[in-house]
């Protein structure tokens, strides 16, 4: 439906109009079959309706010469503004409930799903998972729009808060603390990706000039890892921390991520150890974050540098299970980490 034909007929209070009126609320250079397909989608829309009567212009595509107008039928401002941005705004924004709202509400979230829309198109959807505050920034420029103006209520409406990987809430940190390390005047975190392998370094913890053993989790550690200071009572400048995680794409990328928010170190010694064991397939479909594997090889030596992408290239992986026990509490123990 055209939008400027639609809003040329609700300024008209008559109740009928010629078809030479009809051609003058359109461009002048509006091929004729073009204009007649407008007044049959108005016609099919009930807002004009033919004058029977009146007759009609003879051409091949035949047009009334004078329509009635249904007022009632001509949809709202807002309502064709709607319908005009479905053909111009980033198909994931899912704009048919505004339909069914009213204008106010329209027009409060117009000005942020203009800049939601800007973001997919540049961006597309993003990889990594963001605590609310930063996906927000990203989002419309306001840190605090999805918690606290109705950037929540806005992004379920519109089908897209499943897919912008938001952590609403970091948890708290899972951690092990070495006690003789606090008085230290530099402080070393290990976090580290699984479960098995956080229970399998944590008896090695007292051991270790180490002031901390950090259960990631996965991706949480890319949001959760804000609460390390703030648990701890530290603060950030006397602190260093480093990462082991599954030596495959998606365990890069978690460090690359968790690097982005808080600088950290993917943990050599123990990447190294898992080069020297059996090779694991099962990771073939994993995407490459190609950023994410340049910025983590540059910490490696050339010759293991090779070997990772042989290994990753070919869908194979090492898992950081590949370490038992008493391995990582030799490598953690007797590497060089300061």
């Amino acid at each position: 439906m055209d939008t400027l034909l639609i809003t040329a007929l609700r300024k008209i209070r008559r109740k009928q109009i010629s078809l030479g009126e009809l051609e003058g609320l359109v461009a002048g250079e509006t091929p004729y079959d073009e204009f007649a397909g407008l007044i049959g989608d108005l016609v099919e829309q009930g807002v004009l309706v033919a004058v029977k009567s009146h007759g009609c212009n003879g051409k091949p595509i035949p047009l009334a010469n004078t329509y009635r107008i249904i007022h009632s039928n001509i949809p709202a401002d807002h309502l064709t503004a709607i319908e005009h941005l479905h053909f111009t705004m980033h198909p994931l924004i899912k704009l048919e409930p505004y339909y069914r709202l009213g204008s106010a509400e329209w027009e409060h979230d117009l000005p942020y799903l203009l800049k939601i829309d800007q973001y997919l198109h540049k961006d597309g959807l993003p990889a990594e998972e963001a605590a609310v505050p930063e996906r927000s920034y990203q989002l419309v420029g306001d840190e605090k729009w999805i918690d606290e103006k109705g950037g929540k209520k806005l992004l379920d409406r519109t089908g897209l808060w499943p897919l912008l990987k938001i952590i609403s809430l970091p948890d708290p940190l899972m951690l092990g603390i070495n006690p003789r390390s606090m008085s230290e005047d530099r402080h070393l975190h290990l976090a580290v990706e699984n479960k098995t392998t956080f229970h399998a370094l944590l008896d090695h913890l007292p051991d270790t000039e180490f002031l901390s053993l950090i259960y990631g989790a996965g991706w949480k550690i890319s949001a959760g890892i804000i609460m390390l200071d703030k648990q701890l009572g530290l603060t950030p400048r006397n602190s260093t921390i480093y990462y082991f995680g599954d030596l495959d794409y998606e365990g890069i990328s978690i460090w690359h991520a968790l690097n982005s928010r808080r600088p950290s170190l993917p943990a050599v010694p123990f990447y190294s150890a898992l080069l020297t064991k059996p090779v694991a397939r099962g990771k073939e479909t994993q995407i490459c974050n190609e950023e994410a594997v340049e910025d983590f090889l540059s910490h490696f030596m050339a010759v293991e540098q090779e070997k990772i992408l042989d290994i990753l290239g070919t869908g194979r992986y090492y898992p950081q299970e590949g370490l038992n026990s008493s391995e990582l509490g030799d490598i953690w123990r007797n590497s060089s980490w300061k």
